[in-house]
C-alpha cells in the first residue's frame, strides 16, 4: 500500500473500525476539525494540494476513504444495495469522527463524497457545523431532471447501475482504460490528475472488490438513496452550506447550482463557479482554498 505521506506531507495514516467496517484515513493538524470526503474514482489522495494548506491554516484535517474506495473495506452490497446507501456511508464517517474525539465538525465533500456529506447533514445535523459540496447538484434533483444532455455527459450514472455483473465485467476487462477515460473526461486542466495520482487511483481501481463496490455505490444512488430522499422530502440542511463547481464542467452547465441547494437547505447557501472542470480540488486548489478558508473559519470554534 502506498502511504499517505507520498501525497499528504505531515499526515499520519489510521484505520478505524466503524461498526465493523474498516475506514482508512489520513490525519494531521490542530484546531477545529474538517472532514474531507473524496469522490469517484478518487481516494483521499485527491486532497494532496488542499489538506496540507488547511492544516497550515490551523485546522485538524481528516481525509478519509469512503467505504468501497481506496484502502477502506469493501463490504457486500446487501439487500437493495443498502450497504452503499449514503446513509450507511455517512454513518461510517460519523463513527470515525467520534472515534477521533470529534462530535462536531465541518465537512467538505467532492462528487460522491458530497452526496455522503448531504445525507450526513440530514441524518446527523448536530454533528455537521458547516457543509461544503464540490461540483454536484442534489442526487434526486439530477435524476428527476434527467434529459438526453445529462445522460450523455454522465453516462456512468446509467451504466454503473446496471444489474450485477455487467458493468463489473466490462470495467474489469480493462480497468486502466476505463479509469483513464473517466479521469480525462472529468478534468479540463492538462496534466491533472498527475501521473503519480493516476497510478494511485489505478492501484485501487484494479481491485475487483473495488469495482463492485463502485457499482454498488451508484446502484444505491438510483434506488435506496432516492427512497431515503423521498421520505425526507420536507427535511432541510440546517448547517451553513457552500457550493462550488467547475465553470468548465457539466453541473454548472446544466443546473442553477445555488438554486438546487437552496431548495434543500433551511440555512444560508453561498457559492460560485471556479475556473476548472469537475476535479476542483486538483485542478484549482488555490481558488478552492480562497473560497473554503473564509467559510470554514466563520464562527470558528
Amino acid at each position: 500500500m502506498v502511504t499517505s505521506v507520498e501525497f499528504l506531507s505531515g499526515f499520519k495514516e489510521r484505520d478505524i473500525d466503524a461498526d465493523g467496517v474498516k475506514i482508512h484515513l489520513a490525519i494531521a493538524g490542530e484546531g477545529p476539525p474538517v472532514l474531507l470526503l473524496h469522490g469517484h474514482p478518487q481516494t483521499h489522495a485527491t486532497w494532496h494540494a488542499t489538506a496540507p494548506a488547511l492544516v497550515r491554516a490551523g485546522f485538524t484535517v481528516i481525509a478519509s476513504d469512503l467505504r468501497g474506495y481506496g484502502d477502506s473495506d469493501k463490504p457486500d452490497g446487501g439487500v437493495n444495495h443498502a450497504n452503499y446507501s449514503k446513509r450507511a456511508m455517512a454513518a461510517d464517517q460519523i463513527s470515525v469522527m467520534k472515534a477521533l474525539g470529534f462530535d462536531r465538525f465541518a465537512v467538505v465533500g467532492h462528487d460522491r463524497g458530497g452526496r455522503v456529506a448531504h445525507r450526513m447533514a440530514l441524518d446527523h445535523p448536530a454533528a455537521v457545523r458547516r457543509l461544503a459540496v464540490l461540483d454536484i447538484a442534489p442526487t434526486a434533483t439530477m435524476y428527476d431532471r434527467t434529459d438526453k444532455d445529462f445522460a450523455t455527459r454522465y453516462f456512468w450514472w446509467f451504466f454503473l447501475i446496471q444489474p450485477f455483473d455487467l458493468p463489473e465485467r466490462m470495467i474489469g476487462a480493462d480497468p486502466a482504460f476505463f479509469l483513464a477515460k473517466h479521469l480525462d473526461g472529468q478534468s479540463k486542466t492538462p496534466g491533472v490528475p498527475t501521473a503519480r495520482l493516476r497510478q494511485e487511483y489505478l492501484r485501487c481501481y484494479v481491485d475487483p472488490a473495488g469495482i463492485h463496490a463502485i457499482c454498488e455505490d451508484y446502484r444505491a444512488a438510483a434506488t435506496i438513496d432516492l427512497d431515503h430522499d423521498r421520505a425526507d422530502a420536507e427535511r432541510r440542511i440546517t448547517a451553513p452550506l457552500l457550493a462550488l463547481w467547475g465553470a468548465k464542467g457539466t453541473v454548472g452547465a446544466l443546473y442553477d447550482v445555488l438554486a438546487t441547494w437552496r431548495e434543500k437547505a433551511a440555512g444560508s447557501v453561498e457559492g460560485q463557479p471556479l475556473d476548472c472542470g469537475h476535479l476542483v480540488q486538483e485542478e484549482t486548489p488555490e481558488a478552492l482554498l480562497a473560497a473554503l478558508l473564509p467559510f470554514l473559519s466563520a464562527d470558528r470554534g
